[in-house]
């Protein structure tokens, strides 16, 4: 199959195949091509440039077996890259959202076995396929905003039957949809009632049973840990990472959300793929993350739903830092998969250019995923994963423009969403 679409007013995020991340002022600058088009070939980008004087002729006769969508003078961007989500979970906590209203904090409603022990509750009742059935729903639903690859965490298990479920519900959604989708094992996500002042031994579970188990099914890619005030210490992390890694399990890790934890120092020290949350970034931080190639993972909407501070993107921009940025699509902090969303918040709430919200949502976010050789960019051999926007005025528009979808049509892999 192949396809050719045309009359594209402008064609954006262009890199070259060796690019697989942006840094600092890097970040600035979007190659973009004016009255442009864009072949698809077998789900690969094939080819794409500007169109000459003859028009549609040239192209039909170099692809002569070719179909051709006209985009009416939208804009074609590279798909979203979400690296950071808990789709899968059982129910939603709205209720808890209204405590957050009456003024309970996070730690408070988790404390009192709400938040994520809510989330495993439910989820060690869970069907099976009821789980696949609400996470691919709602995978289709943020194809159709723009989302074409996405990573997917477990940890609203927290035994060891009910983590392995929620990874081989992401294990077959891996295979049934075609978005590029990313595991993360994330047992140390909170600590079980059960074990209540014996988090010690709730490690020693994920690391004697859990991770050979994830390990022998091949069901995660990576090993996270929320390494965070009044969750897991650096200690537990640093454990539990070193266990992963003997069995190939790269680290992603939730860190600084909540205080100045360690979480971002344990990252780097284990060439984590990247650090996420990070509203408690200094100098000691920056000049951490400098050291190595960790990428600085932002999720706006949990900062934005729990009226948390802000990371400071903007400064580790300046520092020469890579930024990217995720959705946190859970049902507790953050329960949206919007990209476009995303991409608002990031211009509106941390004041990064349109070109430098595109960057980090697409290839540094495909990066943060170790996808950044496939997918991210309108790069010749990878996916295609790009979105066709209605007429819009140009790239700043995409920002701009909160609280709709500005999507005309989305392909994720080549097929039409």
């Amino acid at each position: 199959m192949t396809l050719i679409i045309h009359n594209i007013k402008e064609l954006h995020g262009i890199l070259s195949a060796d690019v697989n991340c942006l840094k600092g002022s890097q970040m600035a600058a979007v190659d973009h091509i004016r009255n442009a088009f864009l072949v698809e070939k077998n789900g690969l980008i094939a080819d794409f440039g500007q169109m000459d004087h003859n028009g549609l002729k040239p192209l039909m006769e170099k692809y002569p077996e070719a179909k051709t969508l006209d985009a009416c003078q939208g804009l074609v961007l590279p798909s979203f890259a979400d690296a950071h989500t808990h789709l899968v979970y059982a129910a939603s906590r709205e209720l808890e959202y209204v405590d957050k209203i009456k003024g309970l904090s996070y730690e408070e409603i988790a404390k009192r076995g709400g938040g994520i022990l809510n989330s495993a509750g439910a989820m060690q009742k869970a069907d099976e396929q009821q789980l696949f059935d609400e996470a691919l729903e709602r995978l289709s639903e943020i194809a159709k905003m723009g989302t074409a690859s996405v990573e997917i965490k477990s940890g609203y298990g927290l035994t060891t039957d009910s983590e392995l479920k929620m990874l081989r519900v992401i294990r077959r959604l891996k295979s049934e949809s075609p978005l590029a989708i990313k595991a993360s094992f994330l047992g140390a996500h909170a600590v079980p009632l059960d074990y209540k002042g014996r988090q010690s031994e709730y490690v020693d579970l994920i690391i004697n049973e859990m991770i050979p188990m994830v390990a022998t099914e091949e069901l995660a890619d990576f090993v996270d840990v929320f390494c965070d005030r009044g969750f897991f210490t650096v200690e537990d992390t640093d454990r539990i990472l070193n266990a992963g890694m003997k069995y190939g399990l790269r680290a992603k890790i939730h860190a600084n959300e909540l205080d100045y934890s360690g979480g971002i120092q344990v990252g780097v020290k284990y060439n984590a793929v990247s650090v996420d949350h990070l509203e408690f970034t200094g100098p000691d931080e920056i000049e951490c993350l400098l050291s190595g190639e960790t990428m600085p993972l932002i999720l706006p909407g949990a900062a934005f739903f729990l009226n948390m501070q802000l990371s400071p993107a903007r400064t580790m921009i300046e520092a020469g830092l890579p930024v990217a940025m995720a959705s946190d699509f859970n049902p507790g902090s953050s329960p949206s998969g919007n990209m476009q969303l995303i991409l608002s918040m990031a211009s509106i709430l941390y004041r990064l250019t349109p070109e430098e919200g595109l960057n980090a949502t697409t290839i540094n976010g495909a990066a943060a995923m170790d996808l950044a050789t496939s997918t991210g960019s309108i790069t010749i051999g990878k996916r295609a994963d790009f979105y066709i926007t209605k007429p819009i005025p140009g790239l700043a528009y995409m920002p701009y423009y909160y609280g709709v979808s500005k999507i005309f049509k989305a392909f994720v892999n080549g097929i039409e969403q």
